[in-house]
């Protein structure tokens, strides 16, 4: 059994989660890309800056890349072109934290990684680079090889949605960033994909993989992981070891549970901005699609969003028994 068959589930991709999938692909690649005409701007790296040659000035050329010293030499305006560099690589770590499978009212926050997973797949695969995955696994990370192809990034979406959540030590979000580290041989993209409920011990490895690389952090997150509503007697289990608490939600619990939640969030998202990672937030209540197009607005125009639209328009929820993550 190889390292990428550790974790996963028993059962194979059913049918109905095959077909999820495939529903998932055309999103991408009719719905977002048709959106985005094409331009991956402001979420994928663009062309490469390897310098390529120069030609005389067209109307309509950027005037960012004027050539001075060719233009001084001949007295015509020149631009120096770009190579774009085919061999970029994109790598995907994805945390598989119990937490991802809690079935709350909006759903569960696998499928918010899976739509993450094939945003950047695709996307990156159609522009010609490859991709690789790194996903959080039990004892140790589970490394799944850069290639190209968008049969590559379909194989990729079923690992996420068989494999089993990451339950014992080791492996964790910071175990792939080292892994990465190892893997990725290239310049390119690395896509963190996590719900960040766990620890921050993983700034230090990805202050290092920004020496060589590109970042973004896809932060997915429901409206519980945010805010508990006061709603009285509550069932609350935690998804990691299934331990069921009674507990009387008031409105001091829950102000302090909220008070918690949102420390811990600034120091994700803090920790984030020191290493230069753009935060991409999904949440489970929201349009993912209408998100990524935000956030690719606002790259475009030079912002690096930081994750704080995360907290917008948290929805009135009265759940009864719930499960939540334990911090």
């Amino acid at each position: 059994m190889t390292a990428a068959d550790e974790g996963r589930r028993d059962d194979p991709v059913d049918a109905s989660s095959r077909a999820a999938l495939a529903q998932l692909e055309l999103l991408v690649t009719r719905r977002l890309d048709g959106v985005l005409n094409g331009d991956h701007r402001g979420l994928l790296p663009g062309p490469g800056t390897e310098p390529g040659e120069a030609r005389a000035y067209e109307p309509g050329d950027d005037v960012r890349t004027m050539d001075w010293s060719v233009t001084a030499r001949t007295t015509v305006p020149h631009i120096r072109q770009t190579i774009a560099d085919r061999e970029l690589e994109t790598w995907l770590v994805v945390d598989l934290s119990p937490s991802l499978d809690v079935e709350g009212r909006h759903g569960a926050k696998r499928r918010l990684v899976e739509a993450a997973v094939a945003t950047v797949g695709f996307l990156s695969a159609g522009g010609g680079s490859r991709v690789g995955m790194v996903l959080t696994g039990d004892g140790r990370p589970r490394v799944l090889r850069a290639t190209g192809g968008r049969d590559h990034v379909r194989r990729l979406l079923e690992e996420v949605a068989r494999s089993a959540p990451r339950v014992t030590p080791g492996g964790s979000l910071d175990d792939c960033l080292h892994a990465v580290r190892n893997a990725a041989r290239r310049h390119g993209l690395v896509v963190v994909i996590s719900d960040f409920l766990s620890e921050v011990d993983w700034e230090r490895s990805l202050r290092v993989l920004g020496t060589r690389h590109e970042f973004l952090a896809v932060h997915v997150a429901d409206p519980l992981d945010i805010a508990l509503p006061a709603v009285g007697a509550a069932l609350l289990q935690d998804p990691a070891t299934g331990e069921v608490l009674e507990l009387d939600v008031d409105d001091a619990l829950a102000a302090d549970y909220r008070r918690t939640a949102g420390e811990h969030r600034d120091r994700v998202h803090s920790a984030l901005r020191r290493c230069g990672a753009p935060v991409l937030a999904l949440r489970t209540d929201r349009d993912w699609i209408r998100d990524v197009i935000d956030f690719v607005g606002v790259r475009r125009q030079g912002g690096l969003p930081t994750g704080d639209n995360l907290v917008r328009d948290l929805p009135d929820d009265r759940p009864g028994t719930q499960e939540v993550a334990t911090r």
